[in-house]
C-alpha cells in the first residue's frame, strides 16, 4: 500500500505563495523557525508535515538546478565567445607565417641580385636610387591641418588600428605568466620587434558595445596614471563619426623620471559591419597637423595607431580588442629605470589589462546590485580607490601647477621634502579647517624618497609591509607628535601611528573581480602616549589600498597605500595618502625569443623544493630589480613649519632604513641562488608550526596529511597552505583565538592573516557546535584527536558556512608538549 506522504498533493495559489515566502525567510533545511511557522499558519491546518517537507526539497532542488543551468549557459557562452577569439587569432598567425615567408623570399631575391649587380653599380648611380627611393613613397604624405586633413589622419589611423588589432601589423607573443582559459582575463598578447612598446588584448564583456566605448574613452575614471584628458576640439565627420583632438597628461611612477604627455587625435567611427572603433594616434609635425607647444615638467611621448574595436556579441555583451601602442621616450629616464619604459609587459598590467579588469568590474556591479562593506556601494568605494591613487601619484609628482614647492634640504640628497601652502586645490576648496585642515594657516608638507631593491619581489614586499606594520612604523612619537594629536586628531599624518601600539585591526570594505586590488580600513588601537591620552583612548582609522600582491603576475606594480579617516568614513572626507610603491624594472620580462611557445605542461613544472616558482624573469632572479618609491604627507601650521619639515625627513629617513632591512632579510639568498629558482622565504614561525601540525596529525591518527613528496619545511608549508581542506589553528587558552588558517580556512572565515588573531573559537560555532565541542576537548586533550560531526560555522562577514566533516587534534611541539589546537573541516561550503 503506498504510503500517505507519498501521495501529491495539489496546493492552492495562497498556499504555494505562502511556502515560497517561507522558503525566503528560512533557506535552512533544518530550520526550526520553519517548523513553527508552518505550524501556526491556518493554510496547513489539513497538510501532512510530511508532505510540505518533500515540497521544499524539490523546491530547493529546482532552485539549484537554475542555478546551475544559469551557471552552464554563462560558461558556454564565455566558451563560445573565447573559441571565435581563438579561430580569428589562428587565422592571424596564418596570414603573419604567410607575410613572413613572403618577405623571406622577397629578402633572398633582393640580396641575390645586390650582389649580382655590385660590379655595376658606381656611385652615381646609387645616390640616384637612394634618393629616388626615398622621394617616391613616403612613409606619411603631408597633410594640412584643415578638416579634410584632420579625416585623412583618422582614416589612416583607423585603417592602421584595425592591422594591428586583427591584422599582422606587429607580430604578438604570449604576455609571460599569463595562462589561457575560460577563467582567464581574456587572450594578452605584447609586442615583439616593433617600434616602441604595444600590447593586444581580446576579451568578452557583458556590457553593450556604446557603454563599454563610453567606459574606455573615460580614462581617467580607469587608467589611475593617467591625471588628466582635455578635449580641446571636437569635428563631426561626413559617416556619423567624431573626430577630437585631446591633450592627456600622466603620472610618473616614481620621483627619478619625469611625467608624460601626449597630443592625439581620436577618431570614433562604426564599421559597415556594426563593430564599434574608438581609435588613437599622436599628431606630430610630419603629418601636417596642429601642434602642441611642449608644457613644463612633462616629457612629450608618442602614441601609435591604438584603440578599441568593440563587437556585439549574440545574446548580450560585446567582444573588445585592445591594442596599445606607444613611445615613452624612454632617453630621458635614468639608465637603472629604462627598461620600465621599455617594457610592453608593464604596459600590458598598468594600461591594457586595467581597462579588462575596470569593465569587468562595471559588468558584475551592474549585474547584480551589490552592497559592501559599511552599507556603501561599489561605486562609492570605487572612489576612493581613485582618490587614493590620485593623492599619492599627486604626491609623488608634485607637480607646480597643484601648488607644490621644493624646500631646501639639510646637505643629503637622499630625501626630497616638498612644500604645498594652498592644499584647497588638491583637496578641494569645501573642507574648511574645521575638516582638518590646520586652523592657523598652514598647508601639506610631501617627504619621499625612491631607491633601487635587489632580487625582492615586489607582491612579496608590500604584502609583508601590509601584514607587518610595526616592523617599518616608528613609534618613538616626539613632542610634537603628541601635541598635534591631542590638539586635533584630524591633523595627525599617516606616518604618526608609531603612537598606537595596541595593533591594527583590518576590516575588509571591497575587492576587484580578480582580488587583485582590495579596500580596506585599518583600526589603530591607541594605548595612549601620555596618561592622559589613555584615559582617552582614542583609536585611530586608516583608509587602505593596497594591491599587486600576486606573485605570478609579471610586471605588475604593487602599491600600498592609506590615509587618515574620520570612523564615519564621509564620502567627501579629505584624504591624505602616504604609502609605498614597488615597481618592476627588469628588462626580462618580455621574453627573449618571439619563438616562445606557450607550454602548458610548464606552468606546472616543480622546482627543486618540490613547488612551483612563484615568479620566471627569463633569467638569474638573483639580478631582478625593482624600484620603490615611498611619499608620506603631514599637514602643518605655519609657526612650526621648519619642525614639520625636519621630522618628515629625518622619519621618512627611518622608514627607508627599515624598508631596507625588511628587503635584505626578504631576499633569497646569493649562495644559493645557483640551485636555481626557488619561492621566498616564509617566515620561520609559519615552517615551525606547519611542519609541528603534520607531525602530530600522523602522531594521532597514524596517516599523513599532506602528501609524502613534501619534504622541504617550504614545501610543507606551501602545500598546507594550498590544501582543499579548510586547516586552522587556535590557542590553548580559556578563550581559544585562531593563531593561523590556510587559504581555504581564510576563506571559509571570510577573512585575512592579519585579522584571523581577532576571532575567537566560540564566534564561529554555533550552539550545537559550542556544545559539543566542549564535551570534545577532553577528549582531545587525552586521546590526542576527536572527530566532529557536520555542523556550521559563522564566517567574519556573518554567513553561515556548512561542512560534512571536521577533524580536530593536538598539535604538538619538538618537546612533545602541548602547542595548540589544530581544525580541518571537510567539504566546506556557504549555505
Amino acid at each position: 500500500m503506498e504510503p500517505e506522504s507519498s501521495k501529491y498533493v495539489r496546493y492552492t495559489r495562497e498556499q504555494v505563495e505562502a511556502l515560497e515566502r517561507l522558503y525566503h525567510q528560512c533557506p535552512k533545511p533544518s530550520s526550526l523557525r520553519r517548523q513553527q511557522l508552518i505550524r501556526e499558519c491556518p493554510l496547513f491546518a489539513n497538510v501532512d508535515p510530511k508532505q510540505i517537507k518533500v515540497w521544499f526539497q524539490n523546491r530547493r532542488c529546482r532552485e539549484t538546478q537554475r542555478k546551475e543551468a544559469s551557471r552552464l549557459k554563462s560558461v558556454n557562452k564565455k566558451l563560445s565567445a573565447m573559441n571565435r577569439l581563438l579561430v580569428e587569432e589562428n587565422g592571424r598567425l596564418q596570414k603573419q607565417v604567410s607575410r613572413l615567408v613572403y618577405d623571406n623570399g622577397n629578402f633572398r631575391q633582393h640580396l641575390h641580385n645586390k650582389y649580382a649587380s655590385v660590379e655595376d653599380t658606381n656611385g652615381e648611380s646609387v645616390v640616384a636610387i637612394a634618393w629616388h627611393e626615398s622621394h617616391m613613397s613616403p612613409r606619411h604624405p603631408p597633410k594640412d591641418a584643415s578638416y579634410a586633413g584632420l579625416l585623412s589622419i583618422a582614416e589612416e589611423t583607423l585603417k592602421e588600428f584595425l592591422s594591428k588589432a586583427t591584422g599582422t601589423a606587429i607580430e604578438w607573443i604570449q604576455i609571460p605568466g599569463m595562462k589561457p582559459g575560460p577563467d582567464a582575463i581574456g587572450i594578452v598578447t605584447i609586442s615583439h620587434g616593433c617600434t616602441g612598446v604595444a600590447a593586444r588584448a581580446c576579451s568578452l564583456v557583458g556590457l553593450d558595445p556604446t557603454k563599454v566605448a563610453e567606459i574606455l574613452k573615460d580614462r581617467t575614471s580607469w587608467l589611475r596614471d593617467c591625471r588628466s584628458v582635455d578635449v580641446v576640439s571636437v569635428f563631426s565627420t561626413g559617416n556619423g563619426g567624431t573626430i577630437e583632438l585631446l591633450y592627456m597628461q600622466m603620472y610618473a611612477p616614481t620621483t627619478l623620471a619625469p611625467a608624460r604627455d601626449f597630443w592625439t587625435l581620436r577618431y570614433t567611427s562604426v564599421l559597415e559591419d556594426g563593430s564599434l572603433v574608438v581609435c588613437e594616434r599622436s599628431l606630430t609635425g610630419t603629418q601636417g597637423g596642429p601642434s602642441m607647444p611642449a608644457v613644463q615638467h612633462f616629457v612629450r611621448a608618442e602614441m601609435h595607431p591604438s584603440g578599441y574595436l568593440i563587437r556585439p556579441c549574440e545574446g548580450g555583451g560585446s567582444l573588445i580588442h585592445i591594442v596599445d601602442h606607444m613611445d615613452l621616450e624612454p632617453w630621458s629616464v635614468l639608465e637603472v629605470i629604462r627598461p620600465l619604459y621599455e617594457s610592453s609587459t608593464v604596459l600590458a598590467q598598468k594600461v591594457t589589462m586595467a581597462a579588462l579588469r575596470h569593465l569587468r568590474q562595471i559588468a558584475q556591479e551592474a549585474s547584480s546590485d551589490v552592497v559592501l562593506g559599511w552599507g556603501r556601494q561599489p561605486a562609492a568605494l570605487r572612489t576612493f580607490s581613485q582618490r587614493l591613487c590620485k593623492g599619492f601619484n599627486e604626491a609623488v609628482n608634485g607637480f607646480t601647477d597643484d601648488g607644490w614647492s621644493l624646500m631646501g634640504n639639510d646637505g643629503m640628497d637622499d630625501v626630497t621634502v616638498l612644500i604645498n601652502s594652498s592644499p584647497s586645490k588638491l583637496l578641494g576648496p569645501q573642507f574648511a579647517s574645521s575638516d582638518g585642515l590646520p586652523a592657523l594657516g598652514g598647508g601639506i608638507i610631501c617627504a619621499k624618497a625612491s631607491m633601487l631593491l635587489q632580487n625582492v619581489p615586489p607582491a612579496l614586499l608590500i604584502r609583508f609591509l601590509r601584514e607587518h606594520r610595526s616592523e617599518w612604523v616608528d613609534s618613538n612619537m616626539d613632542a610634537y607628535s603628541a601635541c598635534a594629536w591631542k590638539a586635533n586628531p584630524c591633523t595627525v599624518p599617516s606616518s604618526r601611528i608609531g603612537g598606537f601600539g595596541g595593533g591594527q585591526v583590518i576590516l575588509p570594505l571591497a575587492h576587484t573581480v580578480e582580488h587583485e586590488e582590495f579596500l580596506e580600513v585599518i583600526k589603530l588601537e591607541n594605548n595612549g602616549l601620555t596618561q592622559e591620552d589613555a584615559l582617552l583612548s582614542r583609536d585611530m582609522f586608516l583608509l587602505q589600498l593596497c594591491s599587486g600582491i600576486d606573485e605570478n603576475a609579471v610586471g605588475a606594480c604593487s602599491e600600498l597605500i592609506f590615509a587618515p579617516i574620520d570612523a564615519s568614513l564621509a564620502d567627501n572626507s579629505p584624504l591624505l595618502p602616504s604609502g609605498f610603491r614597488v615597481v618592476p624594472s627588469d628588462s626580462g620580462m618580455d621574453g627573449s625569443s618571439p619563438n616562445r611557445t606557450l607550454d602548458l605542461a610548464s606552468a606546472l613544472e616543480i622546482g627543486s623544493a618540490g613547488t612551483r616558482t612563484s615568479v620566471d624573469y627569463g633569467g638569474n632572479n638573483s639580478n631582478f630589480r625593482s624600484v620603490l618609491t615611498i611619499a608620506f604627507q603631514f599637514t602643518f601650521e605655519n609657526h612650526i613649519r621648519e619642525n614639520v619639515a625636519s621630522m618628515a625627513r629625518q622619519y621618512l629617513r627611518g622608514v627607508v632604513a627599515s624598508v631596507q632591512r625588511v628587503s635584505m632579510a626578504l631576499a633569497p639568498s646569493r649562495m644559493g641562488s645557483h640551485l636555481g629558482p626557488r619561492l621566498p622565504p616564509g617566515t620561520p614561525e609559519a615552517l615551525t608550526l606547519a611542519r609541528w601540525v603534520c607531525q602530530s596529525y600522523r602522531f594521532h591518527l597514524g596517516v599523513e596529511l599532506l602528501r609524502p613528496n613534501s619534504e622541504v619545511n617550504e614545501s610543507v608549508l606551501k602545500t598546507l597552505w594550498h590544501h582543499s581542506d579548510a586547516i586552522m589553528c587556535c590557542s590553548l587558552k580559556s578563550l581559544p583565538v585562531f593563531t593561523f588558517a590556510n587559504q581555504a580556512g581564510l576563506d571559509m572565515l571570510e577573512t585575512t592573516l592579519v585579522a584571523l588573531q581577532d576571532i575567537s573559537l566560540e564566534k564561529i560555532l554555533d550552539d550545537n557546535g559550542r556544545k559539543s565541542f566542549c564535551s570534545d576537548i577532553a577528549q582531545i586533550m587525552q586521546q590526542g584527536y576527536a572527530y566532529l560531526s557536520a555542523g556550521v560555522c559563522v564566517s567574519s562577514m556573518g554567513r553561515p558556512a556548512s561542512y560534512d566533516r571536521a577533524i580536530a587534534w593536538k598539535v604538538l611541539n619538538d618537546e612533545e608538549n602541548a602547542h595548540c589546537i589544530a581544525f580541518m573541516f571537510m567539504n566546506w561550503s556557504f549555505v
